[in-house]
């Protein structure tokens, strides 16, 4: 059956509407781990202290996304998003007027910008399963979801050059000026994507705990939910440490660094259209998961054993492994939270799952960090990586050995 002409328009409109935004607000999530070294120096902190700043712009993420369901049905999916780019933006410029040792605005500034970045897979979400065929929904969304890796490649690249020549300040403000060019870009299309609920109740916390609950009520989307939890902990740690792992343990430069998350993070965009292209074809999202998530454990254990003999021909084939696995998970999960949504419930099943998401993104960076620092090593936490991702793996494996209808034992 052929997509009509006019349904086929919109939904290419939307899916670059929706890619753009991700990736900008990607950049800024990955910005200031990329320049961790020079913030902690200017700053006062260790560079580990840069995995907390990462982990609260996710607890900022976290409410965000549950609170996303709901401001997308009132004010519609792209104008959810042009307001969390201008959050993320507003985060960027914060940045560079904060005095040194003002931990605490170090703070709120990260959990502003976890609001901006929350409800941006909430949003894209509603927007995408509306205007997606059925067939392309795996691949439509990690196509979006490409955005996540190409704003930490752009980071990667781009961030250490523009500190060079501009300071780290200078580079932030650049960021953030790129920010009012994309949110004003979205503005001619949002009248024709955006869909306004009217006549919805009151803003209370049922409402906002609403997506939670739903998904922790279907095994189906808890099994997803809890496989997001491993996968992001996994994949924010890679992003936010591996330029210091690199620099400290390898004895690489910081630009070289640098390079090599540029490579782990574009790996991931050709990663997740293939393993998009999978699912659909297949239709078997949660076995490529599973799979997925056993060859990341075999790239975390590599790396925990990387030694600084090892020339850059053998660490940068591994990392851009890495990148197409570990990070490649994204658009395969996301569809499939949406496919298995309720009739008109994407974006709150979206919404509950990534909240659970977010949870592992928020704890991921902060027990990497923390146990690089009991141990005096990073490698321990990628070995901690390679457990995490075949743990997650496992679990799903498990859920598609249960009967239909059937929780595993011990469940509700």
């Amino acid at each position: 059956m052929r997509t009509p002409p006019r349904a086929a328009t919109s939904g290419f409109v939307a899916l670059v509407a929706t890619l753009a935004i991700q990736v900008y607000t990607s950049l800024t999530a990955t910005a200031p781990a990329v320049l961790a070294p020079v913030l902690a120096s200017d700053f006062g902190i260790a560079p580990s202290w840069i995995g907390v700043f990462i982990g609260l712009l996710y607890v900022g993420a976290m409410v965000a996304s549950l609170a996303g369901s709901e401001l997308v049905g009132r004010f519609g999916g792209i104008r959810v998003s042009q307001l969390c780019v201008a959050l993320c933006a507003v985060g960027m410029v914060t940045l560079t007027v904060l005095p040194s040792g003002a931990f605490a605005l170090f703070v709120v500034t990260a959990l502003v910008m976890g609001l901006g970045y929350g409800p941006i897979t909430v949003a894209s979400s509603e927007v995408l399963a509306r205007t997606t065929p059925p067939a392309r929904m795996a691949l439509t969304f990690s196509i979006k979801q490409t955005g996540v890796p190409a704003g930490a490649a752009i980071a990667g690249a781009v961030m250490p050059g523009l500190a060079i020549a501009f300071g780290w300040r200078g580079a932030f403000v650049a960021i953030a000026a790129l920010g009012v060019v994309v949110a004003a870009s979205a503005e001619p299309v949002r009248r024709t994507l955006d869909l306004r609920q009217h006549g919805r109740g009151p803003f209370t916390l049922r409402t906002v705990g609403a997506p939670l609950l739903l998904v922790m009520r279907e095994p189906g989307l808890r099994a997803l939910a809890l496989t997001g939890l491993c996968y992001s902990a996994v994949q924010v740690s890679i992003t936010t440490f591996l330029v210091v792992y690199l620099t400290e343990a390898l004895g690489w430069s910081l630009v070289a660094a640098g390079f090599a998350l540029a490579v782990v993070t574009i790996a991931a965009v050709p990663g997740r259209i293939v393993w998009g292209l999978v699912a659909d074809r297949t239709r078997r999202a949660l076995p490529v998961l599973a799979m997925l998530g056993m060859l990341s454990a075999l790239c975390g254990l590599a790396f925990a054993f990387a030694q600084p003999s090892w020339p850059a021909f053998a660490i940068l084939p591994l990392a851009a492994l890495y990148g197409f696995t570990a990070i490649g998970w994204n658009g395969v999960q996301i569809s499939e939270v949406a496919r298995r949504a309720p009739a008109g419930a994407a974006a709150y099943a979206t919404g509950g799952a990534s909240f659970v998401t977010f949870s592992g993104v928020m704890v991921g960076p902060m027990v990497f960090g923390g146990l690089a620092a009991l141990f005096g090593s990073y490698r321990s936490s990628f070995v901690l990586c390679a457990a995490t991702s075949a743990l997650a793996a496992a679990l799903l494996v498990r859920h598609l050995r249960t009967p239909r209808g059937q929780p595993p034992s011990g469940g509700n």
